[in-house]
């Protein structure tokens, strides 16, 4: 990928999710060199890696530069005390793109100032390049820097462009905290596999092989996943019998309707 960038990228945590944007930017052929990541404390393992990258990392803002991109990847937790020392690398070219949960636009212009910004919101799956990214872009971006923040986001999966800023909190509620819910999709199967007399291990083996399994045929095929579920649905079956106890009253739909929307506003509590 050649991409024009207008200086720098200054990547604020070099963690699990920051780390594995910046191993996909240089895979995906951005120089090292254009890329310092800044963390005082970055994980041994990450280190280790960016070290055979060719990755920089420095520990704390780097002096007398003018980034190209400020990419913040720290714990919404620590960022009013960690973003304003970023303020002075702000110049007329820069863009800023947060991936911090919780934290709306308003309150990086608050630490950065005024700026272009994008909130985006990945999850967890963009650390294999299998990620899904939801975006959105304050006023100030161009068409150009919208297009080179796609570019730079979608090497851990899609990128989804959202019209408002408040619907980055639904998108946090499905696909951000999303993998957790697969995962415990996972932990329930095994477990009632292991009720009906499956050796525990096995229940999981099985579990786990049938959600990636099922995960990837999705992923490929152009079919919607309600045409794949009545594929494998065949009247009076042993998957119709339990899609009747699934998709009943109360069932899978009303329970996700609620969870997901609980993780909504707990999202939208954050950002206040």
């Amino acid at each position: 990928m050649s991409l024009p960038l207008p200086g720098p990228i200054v990547l604020i945590g070099a963690g699990n999710m920051g780390g594995a944007m910046a191993l996909g930017w240089i895979k995906s052929g951005i120089a090292a060199s254009s890329i310092i990541a800044a963390d005082p404390n970055p994980p041994e393992a990450m280190k280790a890696r960016f070290g055979e990258a060719g990755l920089n990392i420095v520990s704390a803002a780097p002096e007398n530069l003018k980034a190209g991109v400020i990419f913040v990847a720290v714990k919404p937790q620590v960022m009013e005390a960690v973003l304003p020392a970023y303020r002075k690398l702000i110049g007329p070219d820069t863009i800023v793109i947060s991936i911090a949960a919780g934290k709306p636009l308003a309150f990086l212009e608050a630490q950065l100032g005024d700026a272009p910004m994008v909130r985006a919101m990945p999850n967890t799956p963009a650390m294999i390049g299998r990620g899904v990214t939801g975006a959105f872009a304050n006023g100030r971006v161009s068409e150009a820097q919208r297009k080179l923040v796609h570019s730079l986001l979608e090497v851990s999966g899609p990128v989804e462009w959202v019209g408002s800023e408040a619907l980055i909190d639904a998108v946090t509620a499905l696909s951000g905290s999303g993998p957790a819910y697969v995962f415990y999709l996972v932990e329930c199967m095994a477990e009632a596999g292991r009720k009906l007399g499956l050796p525990a291990d096995l229940a999981m083996r099985l579990a786990r092989a049938t959600v990636s399994g099922a995960g990837e045929l999705v992923h490929q095929s152009p079919d919607d996943a309600a045409v794949l579920r009545k594929n494998v649905t065949s009247p009076g079956g042993t998957t119709a019998a339990a899609l009747e106890v699934l998709m009943a009253e109360g069932g899978m739909q009303p329970l996700f309707d609620a969870a997901i929307k609980a993780a909504r506003d707990r999202a939208e509590e954050l950002a206040r």
